[in-house]
């Protein structure tokens, strides 16, 4: 099956991916990952190339795989930096590798995009060739849902990898201290106490709609996204027009809230909000106060939640922090198709060891969730 790549998604109208795309899922929308391209946050420049892999049927597009050609592993939130040194030491070329994700979010979703079951497997299935033409290393599939799992599962040759998250569940608490009545009577403090502190420094918080920010707010925005990093002495994935192109393009999945100490913005989360989920993003603040991360990025996005009847809340990577916030465990699964024998074997091994470790640590975060036990 002849495949068709493309280097831009806007040289493609957006209801024909949009097409492809499950309506809840605001992270795969051509707004979404056309605003990335044409911002200049991907790029050759940053390592990233649009290489979006296309199945035609009589003139139709029936299914794709939104893909990037990488010559590193940063922003992926799957690590496979030692697979990498491993090859170096071995005179094996790791990069370019072909990556199907959403570049710079740990979020799961739809990942082979096709109008049948039959597209989306003829697609898979051509993979392994394309990688051969092309010389690449690999094909890399990160954060899937059901439906790709069991595709993949099916196709010869593919290694699954586990990992973990953290996501707030939404059990039809009427508000706040409903879920607060739901957790161990020291934790319920806990949490009570850091609102309070916040509070106490005179931080009161705005939600915006994508349609409701000036230009002049998404600089504060901005400005606070790039402070995280500035912090840490890195360069922003995002540029500033991103957010810009965002607004234009979907402000309707769009989600701010500003952290405000009296007239004066001092903080800020960014979110998407699609189907039953609400997806927090990116955070910043200008200044330090105590306990505002915890309030702007958790308690918000609960609030919020709450109030909107949303199911669920996925507040991005990492997780202790989340855990004892009430923060639930949920394993995550990517593929990878290793051209080299040799280097397919060793990942092997080393999945199957890193699977048992994962699947136990969700099971010991588990148990030390913050909900009573009556």
């Amino acid at each position: 099956m002849p495949l068709q790549r493309l280097d831009s998604l806007s040289a493609l109208a957006p209801e024909l991916w949009d097409a492809l795309v499950p309506t809840a899922q605001p992270f795969l929308r051509h707004a979404f990952l056309s605003s990335l391209e044409d911002s200049g946050s991907l790029g050759p420049h940053s390592g990233w190339r649009a290489e979006h892999l296309l199945h035609y049927e009589n003139g139709q597009l029936i299914a794709a795989l939104p893909s990037y050609r990488k010559w590193h592993s940063y922003g992926e939130y799957v690590f496979d930096h030692a697979w990498a040194d491993a090859c170096k030491r071995a005179g094996i070329d790791y990069y370019p590798k072909l990556l199907v994700a959403v570049p710079f979010s740990p979020v799961s979703g739809p990942r082979l995009l096709s109008a049948t079951p039959e597209a989306g497997i003829e697609l898979l299935a051509s993979l392994p060739g394309y990688i051969e033409i092309e010389k690449l290393s690999s094909v890399h599939i990160n954060f899937t849902d059901p439906v790709a799992d069991t595709l993949l599962a099916e196709q010869q040759g593919w290694l699954q990898r586990l990992g973990c998250q953290f996501h707030w569940q939404n059990r039809g608490y009427r508000d706040f201290q409903d879920f607060l009545d739901a957790l161990s009577s020291r934790k319920r403090k806990q949490m009570r106490k850091e609102r309070e502190q916040v509070a106490g420094q005179g931080i009161e918080f705005e939600w915006l709609e994508g349609h409701q920010l000036s230009e002049a707010q998404w600089d504060f925005v901005y400005a606070c996204y790039a402070n995280t990093y500035a912090v840490r002495r890195q360069t922003p994935y995002l540029t500033r027009e991103f957010f810009s192109l965002l607004a234009e393009r979907m402000p309707e999945a769009i989600r701010v809230v500003l952290a405000k100490q009296g007239s004066r913005p001092v903080a800020m989360a960014f979110s998407l909000i699609g189907g039953d989920s609400f997806y927090g993003r990116y955070w910043g603040c200008l200044a330090e106060f105590d306990r505002l991360h915890f309030e702007t990025c958790f308690y918000q996005g609960m609030d919020y939640a709450i109030a909107h009847g949303v199911q669920r809340f996925d507040a991005g990577a990492q997780g202790e922090h989340k855990l004892i916030r009430g923060f639930e465990p949920v394993i995550t699964h990517s593929w990878h198709y290793l051209a080299h024998p040799g280097l397919k074997a060793a990942v092997s091994d080393f999945l199957d060891q890193e699977s048992e470790g994962i699947l136990a640590y969700a099971e010991e975060a588990r148990a030390a969730l913050p909900y009573r036990q009556d």
